[in-house]
Formats: C-alpha cells, sequence, structure tokens
C-alpha cells in the first residue's frame, strides 16, 4: 500500500517577508498549494519559487478563501497553514508518522508557538494555543466566520505534540494595524447577529481581557512582553466593542 499523501495550503496576501519561511518549513510536503489575492509586491513570485500550484484570485473572506484552497488539494490529508506560521522539525516528523502508521482520528490539533519580540510567550493564554490544521481531506472546513476562523471537522480529532511557529506581529505597529482590520470585521459580525452592544462591553470586557491574560493566565511571569501582549489585546476588544457599539447606535437611528 501507497503511504497516503499530505496537501499543505496557504492563503496569503502581502505576505512577501514572512512567506518563505512558511513555504521552506513545509517544502517536504507531497502537495503545496498557494492561493493568493492579488498581491500587489512579491507574494506570488516567492511561492512559484516553490510550487506550480499558485492560484491568483481575489479575496472572498478568510473562511472562503481557506476552504476554495482546501478543495484545490488532492491529498489524502491537508495541513492548513497561514503565511505566519512554520511548521517545527518536531511537527514534520510527528506528521510524517502519523501518515506512515495510520492516524485513528479524522483531524488533529497542535499546540501553536507564538513568538513576540523574538521570543516565544509562555504564558498569558498564549500558550498551548491549540489549532486544528490537520485533516483527512474531505472532513474538514473552516467555519464561515468574518474574522478568527477555525476548522470544524466531521469525525474524531486528536492532539499532536509538535508545535506550530508562528511569527504573527512584526512589531506594535503591525498589532495595532491588524487589530483596526479584524475589530472592523468582528464588530460587523457582532452587528449581524443581533446581540446589544452596551456600555459595559466598553468597559469590563477590555478590563476583563487584561485581568485574565496578566493575572489569571500569568502573564505576569512574561515580564515586559506579557504587560504589552496584555494591554494590546485589551485594546483590541475595546475597539471592537466601540465599533459594535457605533454600529448599533447608527442602524438604530436609521
Amino acid at each position: 500500500m501507497t503511504r497516503p499523501r499530505l496537501s499543505v495550503v496557504v492563503v496569503t496576501l502581502n505576505e512577501e517577508e514572512r512567506l518563505r519561511a512558511c513555504l521552506e518549513s513545509a517544502a517536504w510536503a507531497d502537495e503545496l498549494i498557494v492561493v493568493d489575492a492579488l498581491s500587489p509586491d512579491k507574494t506570488a513570485q516567492i511561492a512559484r519559487e516553490f510550487t506550480d500550484r499558485v492560484i491568483v484570485r481575489p479575496w472572498p473572506g478568510f473562511a472562503a478563501q481557506k476552504n476554495f484552497a482546501i478543495g484545490e488539494a488532492s491529498g489524502d490529508w491537508i495541513l492548513s497553514l497561514d503565511a505566519d506560521e512554520m511548521v517545527s522539525p518536531e511537527l514534520r516528523g510527528e506528521i510524517a508518522r502519523l501518515l506512515a502508521e495510520g492516524g485513528p482520528h479524522d483531524g488533529y490539533r497542535t499546540p501553536r508557538r507564538n513568538i513576540f519580540w523574538g521570543k516565544w510567550v509562555r504564558h498569558g493564554g498564549l500558550w498551548p494555543d491549540w489549532q486544528l490544521r490537520l485533516f483527512r481531506r474531505g472532513r474538514g472546513r473552516f467555519v464561515e466566520r468574518a474574522v478568527h476562523e477555525s476548522v470544524e471537522v466531521a469525525g474524531s480529532v486528536g492532539r499532536l505534540e509538535g508545535p506550530l511557529i508562528h511569527r504573527s506581529y512584526r512589531d506594535v505597529a503591525d498589532f495595532l494595524a491588524r487589530a483596526d482590520r479584524y475589530s472592523t470585521l468582528a464588530a460587523e459580525e457582532w452587528r449581524r447577529s443581533g446581540r446589544p452592544a452596551r456600555t459595559s462591553d466598553m468597559v469590563l470586557r477590555p478590563l476583563g481581557r487584561f485581568v485574565s491574560m496578566y493575572v489569571l493566565q500569568l502573564g505576569v511571569l512574561d515580564g515586559a512582553r506579557g504587560f504589552l501582549l496584555a494591554s494590546l489585546y485589551a485594546y483590541y476588544v475595546l475597539i471592537r466593542s466601540v465599533k459594535a457599539w457605533e454600529r448599533q447606535k447608527a442602524s438604530n437611528r436609521g
């Protein structure tokens, strides 16, 4: 019997700085597919250095683009990566053994090691940061959400020990820029849900996020990075709540 094949799928938009490391870490896969959203930088050019399966198409949203990429894969198993993620040597070995021996589950979660200011963030709820990214073809799809999309698997789900390496934020400016984009999407999803946005959401939710990350989940042990990240995530929760409140007020006036 032949070994099951693995397809790695990556969706991109203006990722020329980080894509190479991602693809180098996954170049061992049987199939590598990159779906690029008309990036004006060198993203597609870099992707073509690793694979001829580079598809350029408009951006329909996070989940929709990732599900399109999944649909293009021909492997028996699919590993979905973001352009700012890398497969660690430990995870590569674990996936290779799973393919060789046959896994009992239909999907697998892997811990994600978040890197900020060049170091692994071990606390504040950012480790192990379990992500369901490996699944049998035909069994997993991303849930359609505006932001923070996740995989849903039809079947049993297990866990792997090897981590994904996640270099998400280049610096504070990058975090703030992303927070602005993601909070807008999240606020719009909040408005569509019909759940009211209250003044208390703008006070208690950000405070709760900071206390949870910095105190309850021991972000204090990460030093200055822990304090900064707890503050930044609290800021994200604040602007998401404010934007949801603004949309609610505008809708009520209309």
